[in-house]
């Protein structure tokens, strides 16, 4: 089993699902280290050689690669042994589907624009790829490393979206849970409902950065001087029992006529632990810390009305 690198739950309206994450990539760049030529020891913290005890010189630090605990060090000219010939070319390997691509592989997105002069043919392969309806897969020299990408068009431009390769993929089997017991069609159906109220068309400006507002408005008080107090953790429990806790969801979502994305005011059922402990606090609701998030939507309703 791999190591998780984040614990938490998934908010399902009025259900926590309780999850892990894991890293779902496994990256394949040579893990270089900064050593002193002399004798091959490490550089640590402002270039000090770990084995001296002193600092080095910039011209007597080099890159080094462990290899089988040896270290080999590597100069420019390796490097540039290493990149191949057409280190400035974007060379199309495939046209493909781009809906086939299964989006784990995406890594970062660029935007690709032409040089003066070179417009007419960028705007062939705009125009080319356009009525194809296909992605090029391609491969290029960036950032000392070379790189598998997808080149797509989006309105009228095209952008390159950086890939992970397929080995750098991190397989799944040890995270896939297993299926012991049998799921109740009531519970099931009571999903799809709730899943059907939250259905809507994709619009990205309905979701904000929250954090960096409220962030923001930490800082906007301190600068006043105001004295800052984090609401108290409250732990999640997993309900007791699900069928309830979905039909209590769907009925919440029914009153807030919930469809199609996230409201500016969302309703308590929508909001984390944190949220709420946070909305419980300026309430003044006692033992907010002690309660699962459905005591705490049940206080704040209680201390609202």
């Amino acid at each position: 089993m791999p190591r998780a690198i984040w614990s938490g739950s998934i908010a399902f309206g009025l259900v926590n699902a309780p999850i892990r994450l894991y890293s779902a990539i496994d990256e394949h760049d040579l893990d270089l280290h900064l050593v002193h030529v002399k004798d091959g020891s490490r550089i640590g913290h402002l270039n000090v050689c770990k084995a001296e005890g002193k600092p080095v010189p910039d011209d007597e630090i080099a890159k080094g690669y462990d290899s089988n605990g040896k270290i080999v060090l590597l100069e420019d000219e390796d490097f540039e042994a290493a990149r191949g010939e057409g280190t400035k070319t974007i060379e199309i390997l495939d046209f493909v589907p781009h809906e086939q691509i299964d989006p784990i592989y995406f890594e970062r997105t660029y935007y690709v624009g032409p040089e003066s002069g070179a417009e007419k043919v960028y705007r062939l392969l705009v125009e080319a790829m356009e009525q194809a309806e296909l992605a090029a897969v391609v491969d290029f020299f960036f950032r000392d490393r070379e790189q598998l990408a997808c080149l797509r068009v989006r309105d009228g431009l095209l952008l390159l979206e950086k890939m992970y390769y397929a080995d750098e993929i991190r397989p799944y089997e040890d995270v896939r849970p297993g299926r012991r017991g049998k799921l109740d069609r009531k519970e099931l159906d009571m999903a799809l409902s709730l899943i059907e109220r939250f259905t809507g068309d994709f619009d990205p400006g309905r979701y904000a950065d929250t954090y960096r507002e409220r962030l923001l408005d930490v800082v906007r008080r301190k600068r006043r001087g105001a004295a800052i107090e984090a609401p108290a953790a409250a732990e999640e429990e997993a309900p007791t029992d699900l069928l309830t806790a979905l039909r209590e969801s769907v009925e919440r979502a029914k009153r807030d006529g919930r469809r199609g994305g996230r409201k500016q005011a969302a309703s308590l059922g929508e909001l984390t632990v944190g949220e709420l402990g946070d909305r419980a606090r300026k309430l003044g609701v006692e033992g907010r810390s002690k309660m699962s998030k459905r005591e705490l939507v049940s206080a704040i309703e209680r201390a609202e009305r």
